[in-house]
């Protein structure tokens, strides 16, 4: 097994090194940057595509910084209609580092991200690490209670579903999980926020944030109820399609297990059902499963659902990052793209070392890479 970690981790450095190559040459192509995004600022012609939905006044005043920076150090001044200076325009190049050859950037990039050295934003005075350990708890809070919540609900359920298999119960609750699978999720979110949020109808919950104005005030259990309180929506929202994918595969493990030989075997010996499908079946049916748990809380962690973010005022990654692509915000865009991307190949990893935990006879050294 030692052999083969240590070929799965050099094999993550040519694939993590060519994700960042491959999309730090898409940048290249996009249209627009952070140099026009100062000078569209400076023109007046600057439209935030995000000030559609609130909240781009503080990344517009840093640009707006950025510029006034740029230009005081140069002695540069705006020409009105004439445009800008040509030196202004290599002096705010420079500042952000595209007087550089474009290899030698990424080589840069790359070589201050094997440290995690990030930098800092383009447009706001605080560090990319920084600025992701602030709207980390969000989506840690919003991956994690979804992910835990999606087994404890997904796993009884389809190992019911398998024991009643064709039954009027397994009918019902497939086209129920089915249905709620085929609702979008924000549309599911507003239709909440209509009904419980104070939209129309109901103010029973929160609409803003993960916790109350008076947390630190609040006692112990306040504080779990109060987080409780403010993550009931967001998580019913992102949780109503999440129970098909995951009650769907128990159900089909199981049903794939029970039909085995060693099963009808036991059940010949006389072992009770209970005995059979937990003390042999489970084991067995639960590999796929189980080995799943990270992938799928990398997958509720990321996928973290920019849109129920922007619904239910959740300032998480997800909004961090569709933010930071829409103002050119390269050291936040591709410190999240390293980032993720890292946790996703160390995710598959850990997903294979469980499947050897939980199944000793499988060996990974056996197969090629």
């Amino acid at each position: 097994m030692g052999s083969y970690i240590l070929k799965r981790i050099l094999l993550m450095i040519p694939t993590l090194v060519g994700i960042m190559l491959i999309s730090f040459a898409i940048i290249q192509f996009a249209p627009g940057g952070p140099v026009e995004r100062v000078i569209a600022q400076l023109q007046g012609t600057e439209v935030d595509a995000t000030a559609r939905i609130g909240g781009a006044q503080g990344n517009e005043a840093g640009a707006s910084a950025v510029a006034q920076g740029a230009e005081q150090a140069g002695n540069f001044k705006y020409r009105g209609a004439q445009g800008l200076d040509p030196e202004f325009i290599a002096k705010l190049e420079k500042q952000f580092g595209f007087d550089k050859p474009v290899h030698e950037r990424f080589l840069l990039m790359m070589g201050n991200y094997l440290t995690f050295n990030f930098g800092e934003s383009y447009f706001r005075d605080v560090s990319v690490l920084q600025l992701i350990g602030e709207k980390l708890p969000v989506s840690v809070s919003l991956g994690l209670w979804l992910t835990l919540i999606s087994y404890a609900v997904s796993v009884p359920l389809g190992i019911a579903k398998a024991v009643r298999d064709g039954s009027r119960f397994d009918v019902w609750t497939s086209a129920v999980i089915i249905a709620g699978y085929a609702i979008p999720g924000f549309i599911f979110a507003i239709l909440l926020v209509v009904l419980f949020a104070g939209g129309s109808y109901w103010s029973l919950f929160p609409l803003r944030g993960l916790t109350s104005d008076n947390f630190a005030e609040l006692s112990f259990f306040g504080k779990i109820a109060d987080y409780a309180w403010h993550l009931a929506l967001p998580l019913l929202a992102l949780g109503v399609g999440s129970f098909a994918t995951m009650t769907l595969l128990t159900k089909n493990s199981f049903l794939d297990e029970i039909r085995k030989q060693y099963v009808i075997t036991a059940r010949a010996k006389g072992l009770s059902e209970r005995r059979v499908l937990y003390g042999h079946v489970f084991r067995n049916a639960m590999l796929l499963v189980i080995a799943g748990f990270p992938g799928a809380f990398i997958g509720a962690f990321f996928a973290g659902s920019l849109l129920i973010e922007t619904i239910f005022s959740l300032d998480g990654l997800g909004y961090l990052g569709y933010k930071a692509a829409i103002d050119r915000d390269y050291p936040v865009v591709f410190a999240t793209l390293y980032i993720f991307s890292l946790l996703g190949l160390v995710t598959g990893l850990i997903s294979d070392l469980i499947y050897t935990w939980i199944d000793p006879r499988i060996d990974f050294e056996a197969r090629e890479l």
